[in-house]
């Protein structure tokens, strides 16, 4: 029997690849896209060092990964939540490019102490 999402009010069934995250895929794109904006924060605010930059990264792949498995498990989705799949898809991938930014930046910042 199929799991209900574990979001308040919510009754949609969770695909059996989110089954860990027991968030259907709706709520799932939501999560991601939360963990992206306090990703880019915490980067952008000089807080993160190489071992939180490092975890970031790990995320990022794995959000990524877990996504990609949802959408081509064959779960029936309609047209509007492919298209939110593909959204939080690059929102990871610019969430990734903004993190590499951060660290450069970060990396310039020490060796030219100004």
């Amino acid at each position: 029997m199929p799991e209900a999402c574990n979001a308040k009010g919510c009754r949609v069934s969770v695909p059996a690849g989110q089954a860990t995250e027991r968030l259907c895929v709706l709520h799932f794109t939501l999560f991601i896209e939360q963990e992206c904006d306090e990703m880019r924060r915490q980067s952008a605010l000089g807080n993160a060092n190489h071992e939180r930059q490092a975890e970031f990264m790990q995320k990022i792949s794995g959000r990524g990964e877990a996504l990609v498995r949802v959408a081509t498990s064959g779960f029936p989705m309609s047209d509007e939540l492919k298209a939110r799949i593909l959204s939080t898809l690059l929102t990871l991938m610019n969430c990734r490019e903004n993190l590499d930014r951060a660290a450069m930046r970060q990396s310039g910042l020490r060796r030219f102490p100004g």
